[in-house]
């Protein structure tokens, strides 16, 4: 099982190609707002995410999100669905 503490970890190397040069990724860092993802970076951060923790994201729950940390909660809760865990 990955801690969420992973995840964040891997979500932050998955951003890093993503955002601004400037920009600072830290765990309550708005995704857009503040790393300036437009659209296509997070349908592309998406796409690696799924690919990654072998998840399926739905987009309402990609819509609820706008930290590194939120996202990484909204992972690990699919994977634990997915594998059955409470």
């Amino acid at each position: 099982m990955t801690s969420q503490h992973e995840i964040l970890q891997k979500l932050f190397v998955h951003l890093g190609p993503l955002v601004r040069a400037d920009a600072s990724i830290q765990p309550d860092v708005d995704m857009v707002q503040e790393l300036g993802l437009d659209s296509m970076a997070v349908m592309n951060l998406l796409m690696e995410i799924e690919d990654e923790f072998d998840v399926s994201v739905p987009l309402n729950v990609l819509a609820e999100v706008r930290t590194p940390a939120q996202l990484a909660k909204a992972i690990s809760e699919l994977m634990d669905a997915d594998h059955g865990a409470v």
